[in-house]
């Protein structure tokens, strides 16, 4: 049933006590600010506060929530941890080289290992040792994933190597659809899933930002052609993460949820097209939207049957 296929059930989230935006990956993530001017401890207290309360939301909605602790220093991001693994139907798992050194230590052996103990694993497929070669694909950041239709959608930027790209849509049975894209200031856009979001009935595209019309024109076609109502964001909405948000099932059905302040940003007219499908659920995350990502980034779907 595509609602289950794309909408997972479950997710994993990571609890980073000591959060704070990464200097080492702001040089090409637009979207990243400077923390404000107050002490770090108050600043990872709000962090782990809007953390707690993205979690506390999904399961009150019905979503199965694993939630990991991390204490370490030296992973700013691990608040983000569909950059560095994916799980699909079938029983397997990806994992994934990450372009920032101090991104290397989010991988966990003990997610994995609770993934394998709770549902159906049959594979995991490491390509991390690609870093050593300077090849890197930053998962679901990367890519983003019809699962119903087979289709790994991903903007060009060197966070999504296509010789990595190549290997995962042959191993996982994706058709690569690479596109080229600009932001205003001429610059590749650092991960697709702030300017693409699909799900079941829907999709948001911030089609201003794609540079090549016809590679613009047949995925808009494409994504039609699978049923969706295709949903038109601007770069102005993309600032604001309109586009980060993710589709989920929960116990009363299917829900997008996204931050508050993506959810501001909507025009009346787009909510209520996403709504036909998924009501929304907003979270508001400012404190882990300042390191450059939001809602999205911050869950790791579980395609995965449970044991």
């Amino acid at each position: 049933m595509r609602t289950q296929i794309q909408a997972p059930s479950a997710v994993v989230m990571v609890r980073p006590h000591h959060f704070t935006p990464n200097p080492e990956t702001a040089a090409d993530n637009a979207f990243q600010l400077p923390r404000p001017e107050i002490n770090a401890e108050a600043f990872e207290a709000r962090a782990l506060r809007e953390v707690d309360a993205v979690a506390r939301t999904l399961m009150e909605h019905g979503v199965r929530v694993h939630v990991f602790d991390d204490l370490t220093r030296d992973t700013p991001d691990s608040v983000f941890p569909n950059n560095w693994f994916s799980t699909h139907q079938g029983g397997r798992i990806a994992m994934y080289p990450m372009a920032a050194p101090s991104r290397r230590g989010e991988r966990r052996s003990d997610v994995i290992e609770m993934l394998k103990r709770e549902y159906r694993v049959q594979e995991v497929i490491d390509y991390s040792g690609l870093e050593a070669d300077g090849l890197f694909l930053e998962g679901t950041g990367a890519m983003i994933l019809d699962h119903a239709e087979r289709v790994a959608y991903v903007g060009a930027s060197t966070r999504a190597d296509p010789i990595i790209l190549e290997r995962f849509c042959t191993h996982f049975g994706f058709e690569p659809m690479v596109f080229e894209n600009r932001d205003p200031a001429g610059h590749p856009i650092y991960h697709t899933n702030v300017i693409l979001s699909i799900g079941t009935e829907f999709a948001l595209l911030c089609a201003e930002v794609m540079t090549d019309a016809e590679r613009r024109d047949e995925i808009v076609a494409r994504l039609r052609d699978s049923g969706r109502d295709v949903i038109d964001i601007s770069w102005q909405q993309v600032t604001e993460f309109a586009g980060n948000g993710m589709e989920l099932t929960g116990s009363a059905g299917r829900f997008y949820a996204c931050s508050a302040r993506a959810a501001a940003s909507y025009t009346p007219e787009q909510r209520e097209r996403i709504e036909a499908s998924a009501p929304i659920v907003a979270i508001d995350v400012p404190t882990i939207e300042l390191a450059g990502g939001s809602v999205r980034c911050m869950l790791a779907g579980i395609h995965l049957s449970r044991r």
